[in-house]
């Protein structure tokens, strides 16, 4: 009676652990595919919407709403370039588009930092960022004020 309790049991416990083996080699593979991030990781046209809030800026209101769009090129050697389009309290900084220089770093979890010359900023802007969707989108924000941004490369 006890070895066919045991061989119903065997039976029953069979599919559970063949689909638990099969899972977790499967997320083993997936995690083995995946390549670290760098540089690389983030290279081609990108275009960005930035939204947020400027923090006590001399000139401004101590909480001023700021806009801006950028089209941004990533050289997937560190160096980086994009024109600017920036709106702080509905009013346009500089009619047009501005250009911009910068570098950037991508380390291999994926996290980042970018520091971005323009000449609508007296200091550097300098970026936070994670890389996601294998390159396709860049999710930021910047240190200095409680501004976001998502760039997401152009196809």
């Amino acid at each position: 009676m006890t070895r066919k309790l045991i061989s119903k049991f065997s039976l029953a416990i069979a599919p559970v652990l063949i689909a638990g083996a099969l899972l977790t080699s499967s997320a083993s593979s997936q995690e083995s595919e995946r390549k670290p991030c760098s540089n690389r990781t983030i290279a081609g046209d990108y275009g960005s919407a930035s939204v947020g809030v400027l923090l006590g800026i001399p000139g401004l209101p101590p909480e001023a709403e700021f806009r801006g769009l950028t089209m941004t090129h990533f050289d997937g050697k560190g160096n980086l370039s994009w024109v600017e389009h920036t709106v702080i309290n509905g009013t346009p900084v500089q009619a047009g588009w501005i250009a911009a220089s910068g570098t950037y770093i991508v380390d291999t979890n994926c996290t980042g930092t970018a520091v971005v010359n323009t000449p609508n900023s007296p200091v550097p802007l300098v970026l936070a960022f994670v890389v996601v969707r294998r390159g396709k989108e860049i999710h930021t924000v910047l240190d200095s004020d409680a501004i976001a941004s998502v760039f997401i490369r152009v196809q």
